[in-house]
């Protein structure tokens, strides 16, 4: 046997013990990456902004007289009908002054009672010549006084009643109480606003809406409001009318809204979200935390689901807004792609996709999309 030949057979068991060793290598296992599928959106919503319910019809109740509060027979919430007492001045003095428009009223007529027999008699004397012209003008005089004054103190009396009438305060229409603004004991002068009352048949929704985004609002415009505590339940609303002027300290315009047909769940006062959704041509979003910029390209990792691998797929960029970036070509609904530690992946790399969660939104434009679930 040759030197060559020894050689060989003293290397050959050196091939074979290092191949059995690759050979007991375990498997590289599949990484776990998290991947979002691409569903493009079809509708934008502009909002939702903050609102509360507000009848469109309400007034401030006050009394014609003042005084003492001393009676307050209504509660806010509470629904009254047309002509129940809500509320009572103290009614002493103007007691007082009714009784003295009564007494002044039976003076007067007895003062004309009297006038009319002496202007009889005056007639008479002057007639047979018993006395001057000058007597009878004088107690025909008196007589017209004495029904002037009659009349007067009639006017008094009225007026004093009506001054008792208005030391209760009732309620002109049916309607709820939304807010009293005065409390018992407490002094109420003439005319001061004591209790709000709603017609609770028309029903608004009143939204602030910042100044950078009014010009998306229009009269007639079609919105969706939902209760904030039961989302589930909606009502159309909408837009009957817009602030002309900003808010000087929010610089926000008020937005009133007529909701139409809405449940009794939405109660006056209720806090409630409105938004408007519009269609929109189908769009690509995707989280910028996908993208990987490689030599002034941009690129995804789309996932080979039958494979459990990753491919390395080239994209166009129409636009990033915040987080949220907008493809304009390289993907297509359906398709699955990495949506984080997109740095660290080689081409056709085994992996295992977790799905995660994916809102696309624009916050600085007041709208979202919608229509890409994960």
């Amino acid at each position: 046997m040759n030197t060559k030949s020894l050689a060989l057979i003293s290397v050959l068991p050196l091939f074979l013990l290092c191949a059995c060793k690759e050979e007991a290598l375990p498997p590289v296992p599949a990484r776990p990456l998290l991947t979002m599928k691409i569903t493009p959106v079809t509708t934008e919503i502009f909002g939702p902004f903050a609102s509360t319910v507000e009848a469109r019809y309400q007034t401030q109740l006050g009394f014609q007289t003042s005084g003492r509060m001393i009676a307050r027979d209504a509660y806010v919430g509470d629904f009254v009908h047309q002509g129940q007492r809500l509320a009572a001045l103290d009614p002493v003095l103007a007691l007082f002054a009714l009784t003295r428009a009564k007494a002044d009223v039976e003076d007067a007529k007895a003062q004309l009672v009297n006038n009319q027999g002496v202007e009889a008699r005056q007639r008479l004397l002057e007639a047979g010549g018993n006395v001057a012209q000058a007597t009878l003008d004088s107690a025909v005089a008196s007589l017209a006084t004495a029904k002037a004054r009659l009349d007067q103190s009639q006017a008094a009396l009225h007026t004093a009643e009506d001054q008792m009438g208005y030391t209760e305060l009732h309620a002109n229409f049916d309607g709820v109480i939304t807010a009293w603004t005065a409390e018992i004991g407490q002094f109420i002068s003439n005319g001061q606003a004591v209790v709000t009352l709603a017609q609770p048949g028309i029903r608004d929704a009143v939204a602030d809406i910042p100044d950078d985004l009014i010009w998306k609002v229009h009269t007639g415009s079609v919105f969706t409001a939902s209760l904030l505590a039961a989302p589930a339940m909606t009502a159309q609303a909408i837009v009957r009318e817009i602030g002309p002027s900003a808010d000087t300290a929010t610089r926000s315009h008020r937005v009133r809204l007529t909701l139409q047909n809405p449940s009794d769940a939405f109660r006056i006062g209720a806090t409630i979200t409105i938004a408007e959704e519009h269609p929109v041509p189908p769009r690509i979003f995707v989280p910028d935390t996908a993208i990987l910029d490689e030599d002034g390209k941009h690129f995804v990792w789309r996932l080979e689901t039958d494979k459990a691998q990753v491919e390395q797929r080239e994209v166009s960029i129409a636009r990033k807004d915040g987080g949220n970036v907008l493809i304009r070509t390289g993907l297509s609904a359906g398709d699955k792609i990495i949506i984080a530690g997109v740095h660290s992946l080689n081409d056709r790399q085994r992996v295992k996709s977790e799905e995660g969660i994916f809102t696309v939104s624009a916050k600085a434009q007041g709208s979202h999309s919608k229509g890409m679930p994960l």
